[in-house]
């Protein structure tokens, strides 16, 4: 697999150095000043590639193209937002970057509850509660008809914790919930939120899914013409937030997707913490089923809680099993070397990681630290070469 990291550019507080050090070859990232909706130029892409190449590395996956929600809403707008889509992505093509994330999340992107839970061997972990979310969802947001979406039981804890908490900790908590995390394509203020929430009243799943499929419709063949991969990312979390459908958390729904734009060039971003959140996701499964679509991945571990609370684990720790996976993957490489691919090599990346050492005293964008990626990218090296060693000693291909 080629290793990559995700960098978010010039300000990021890891910079290409801390990278080449770490050992990857690949960069990750975007042009993440453009708004969602906004074309993204050829020349300021091209400067983007040469700043990462001077610096002795690769730009290897851009993640992300953000998707302007009015083609997740399906108004008027969405044809003109899918035309612009698919012009930044034959302009990234134009340069040469061949495989494009992004994801088709309503409203928040990914999202945490807690940015720095203690973890077992005292580490900061991103932990998500769904006591404390509708906690802020209830009593801070307020959100019209929200009782109706959690459980009686949900709402009794939630207010017992929203009646515990000084203001301080509700403005920690509703920062870290809708003021957008590393990545995420929008961030949003409380009254922001709600108008957010509103535009998508009365829109069902088989709404949002059909206008993906709409949007895929168009953007996978436009990607197979100019040799673009593009990979769609799990929802994270793989379930409802703020009663808004989310559509790309299940197996089935990959499969439905690929069922109505069967070209290779759509694919899954495999996001095995963002799958491993759902106790009914097998992700080993998802990676069998759908491992020729698989043009990228995200490699971290989550461990799930009887609550449904769930947080980051150590990258082998957690409910996937990591060996499995980076063997399954191995395999998908080895199978497009004999089918003669060009992209039998799948770019990986150390996603998120604890907060260690003195990093936990930097300014850090949550989830990106250094060290903490530092030691997932380490030992998820040594598990592919123990597996590609392993496998090559039996007389396999991998």
């Amino acid at each position: 697999m080629l290793e990559t990291w995700r960098w978010f550019g010039p300000d990021d507080p890891v910079t290409c150095s801390d990278i080449r050090q770490a050992g990857a070859d690949g960069i990750v990232t975007a042009l993440h000043a453009a708004a969602p909706g906004e074309v993204w130029q050829s020349d300021d892409i091209a400067a983007r590639k040469s700043f990462i190449e001077a610096e002795g590395l690769a730009w290897s996956v851009v993640e992300s193209i953000p998707v302007h929600p009015a083609i997740k809403i399906g108004d008027d707008r969405a044809a003109q937002h899918i035309d612009s889509w698919i012009q930044t992505m034959r302009n990234l093509a134009a340069n040469g970057l061949e495989v494009i994330c992004y994801n088709f999340m309503p409203v928040v992107d990914w999202t945490r509850t807690d940015l720095r839970w203690k973890a077992r061997r005292g580490g900061l972990a991103l932990r998500f509660d769904p006591v404390e979310f509708a906690a802020y969802d209830l009593f801070v947001l307020r959100r019209a008809d929200a009782d109706k979406d959690y459980t009686a039981e949900i709402i009794a804890q939630a207010e017992t914790l929203y009646a515990s908490m000084d203001k301080a900790a509700i403005e920690r908590l509703e920062s870290t919930i809708i003021a957008g995390l590393p990545g995420s394509e929008l961030s949003h203020g409380r009254e922001g939120i709600r108008a957010a929430i509103a535009d998508y009243d009365g829109l069902t799943a088989a709404d949002l899914q059909a206008n993906l499929i709409t949007f895929l419709e168009q953007a996978g063949p436009a990607a197979e013409e100019c040799g673009v991969r593009i990979c769609l990312h799990p929802d994270d979390p793989p379930f409802s937030l703020f009663g808004l459908p989310r559509v790309v958390s299940t197996k089935a729904d990959y499969a439905a997707l690929f069922d109505a734009v069967p070209t290779l060039a759509n694919g899954i971003t495999l996001c095995a913490g963002s799958l491993g959140s759902r106790p009914d996701n097998d992700v080993i499964d998802i990676a069998r089923s759908f491992a020729p679509r698989i043009h990228f991945t995200h490699l971290r571990n989550v461990t799930m809680e009887p609550s449904g609370a769930f947080f980051e684990d150590d990258h082998l720790d957690g409910g996937v099993d990591m060996v499995e996976l980076i063997s399954v993957l191995l395999g998908e490489e080895a199978r497009r070397r004999e089918e003669g691919r060009a992209d039998a090599v799948i770019p990986m990346r150390p996603d998120h990681g604890h907060l260690l050492l003195d990093d936990i005293g930097k300014q850090t964008n949550p989830g990106y630290s250094a060290i903490g990626r530092l030691k997932g990218l380490a030992e998820l090296r040594g598990v592919e070469r123990a597996v590609a060693s392993l496998t090559y000693r039996q007389g396999g291909s991998a």
